[in-house]
């Protein structure tokens, strides 16, 4: 009898010990109508009724992606953090100096620092002085962006705002002594823009996470203890309307409890009804399970992806966050950039085009030039960009591409030329041939007058006429030109 009761005593705390886990994360339990150790009915009804989107990829993965994501297109992201002080060779600078021990960042620190220094006293340097929201938000809102994405913690575990679980290592204990967050979504949601978060799950030095995965991450102290709260919080605070999720990739998504949190975003939160997610949730999830796909960086594949994805790219072709020892090579010219948002929303994509604010908290004038010519572009060719869907054809060799948009009694298709044709100047497009008819228009978007177009005598390509060059440069029309082309609906093919 002792023993049955020792059993039972013992049954009863590990029960106890479950359930006071769960109900840390504010998951309901799942309860069965025949479970005697519930007798509250009410509580059970409340439970089923709550399971709109089971933790399971199969139900998560049917959740509509919000209708706004799609229409946006374009964002801007933000990678800034402690590394921005040091502002050489990558965000990873840590990681690279500490783990991985690369000669270039040891030997930086020979150099710059005494041999006790440690990266956490960077952060004194990480002041953000001259940082101004609004002046940012301008920048955002001038680039055409539809929406603004924030590192609110990179895998140094830094957090950009006062966060209950890192204590001392974060934007208002340290450094800037600022509400970095709340200061910049505040701003980019007065432009009338979305506001985002990009979270590291993982991070590199955290002795919870390190003695997981030491433990083979049969243990989840980490999770429970730091990234569970800690993306509540964020969530609870300043209502993102993208989750980016990263630093995913070392352990499985039944460690992070992915599932169980996306369950939570998309029935519980406060953003639930409009909230967007990434891919990233655990290793061999990218690219198969979440909301958008993100699949790699710069992630850009030439041709048609059936399910939304996000190429999430850097000005900087070698590094997210800002660094000092950079080349005018190392940057995106105007032309690449527009040319990389075309190619990626003829095929399914957005684009979040990332740049690097310095540790005073301004956007160097090269982001912001880049940025400001993509507004003037945008302004002007937009129509083809927003809202637009990808044509049964995405291109037609390398340097000719199409979006799509349906009208009332006739459909657009828009066509980007990459590269003017000074020798004829004129263009040939075969797949528009089978297409057009007797009552097709053609439109220079940003140029007021009659655009000449013909099939040609072979009916076999549709040749648009450019007008002359002085006509156009005199309109500011640069980088990749667009004519809309309208065509009979019931000649339209959908994807």
């Amino acid at each position: 009898m002792k023993v049955n009761r020792l059993i039972i005593a013992v049954f009863l705390v590990l029960s106890y010990s479950v359930i006071s886990a769960l109900s840390s994360f504010n998951i309901p339990h799942v309860i069965s109508a025949n479970d005697n150790q519930i007798d509250d009915e009410n509580l059970i009804k409340k439970t089923k009724d709550f399971k709109k989107f089971e933790p399971t990829w199969e139900s998560l993965d049917a959740r509509p992606l919000p209708e706004w994501y799609d229409n946006a297109k374009i964002g801007i992201f933000l990678h800034f953090g402690v590394y921005a002080a040091i502002s050489y060779g990558s965000e990873w600078f840590w990681n690279n100096w500490i783990n991985d021990k690369v000669p270039e960042y040891v030997d930086f620190m020979k150099r710059t620092q005494n041999p006790s220094f440690t990266y956490q006293e960077f952060a004194k340097s990480f002041t953000c002085e001259l940082f101004n929201a609004t002046e940012w938000a301008e920048i955002f809102a001038d680039s055409g962006a539809q929406y603004v994405i924030l590192t609110s913690k990179h895998h140094e575990g830094f957090t950009l705002y006062p966060s209950s679980y890192s204590f001392s290592w974060n934007s208002m204990d340290v450094g800037p002594n600022r509400d970095i967050l709340k200061e910049l979504s505040d701003a980019v949601r007065k432009k009338s823009m979305k506001f985002g978060v990009y979270y590291s799950l993982y991070e590199w030095f955290n002795r919870m996470y390190l003695s997981d995965k030491y433990h083979a991450f049969f243990q989840q102290t980490y999770v429970n203890n730091k990234m569970w709260p800690e993306l509540q919080e964020i969530i609870h605070r300043y209502h993102p309307e993208i989750i980016w999720s990263d630093g995913d990739w070392e352990a499985p998504d039944g460690y992070w409890k992915s599932k169980e949190f996306l369950a939570w975003l998309y029935n519980e939160s406060p953003v639930k009804n409009t909230v967007v997610t990434n891919d990233r949730w655990g290793s061999g999830v990218p690219c198969k399970h979440g909301g958008f796909y993100t699949c790699t960086d710069r992630y850009n594949p030439g041709k048609l992806v059936e399910h939304k994805f996000e190429n999430a790219m850097t000005i900087d072709k070698k590094s997210w966050g800002h660094r000092s020892n950079t080349v005018l090579d190392d940057y995106y010219t105007k032309d690449e950039l527009i040319k990389e948002i075309v190619s990626t929303v003829a095929i399914n994509g957005n684009i979040a085009i990332n740049i690097g604010p310095t540790k005073y908290g301004k956007i160097e004038p090269i982001f912001a030039d880049r940025l400001r010519d993509m507004g003037k572009w945008l302004r002007i060719n937009g129509r083809a960009i927003y809202s637009s869907k990808p044509w049964v054809h995405q291109k037609e060799g390398n340097d000719t591409w199409f979006t799509m948009k349906h009208g009332e009694f006739r459909d657009s298709v828009f066509v980007f030329i990459f590269e003017y044709p000074y020798d004829t100047n004129a263009v040939s497009i075969e797949c528009l041939a089978d297409y057009v008819d007797e009552s097709t228009e053609v439109k220079l978007l940003g140029y007021s007058g009659e655009v000449e177009h013909q099939l040609t005598e072979s009916k076999d390509a549709f040749e648009i006429q450019f007008p002359e060059k002085r006509f156009i440069d005199k309109a500011g029309l640069f980088s990749v030109w667009t004519f809309e082309v309208d065509i009979p609906k019931q000649k339209i093919k959908t994807n």
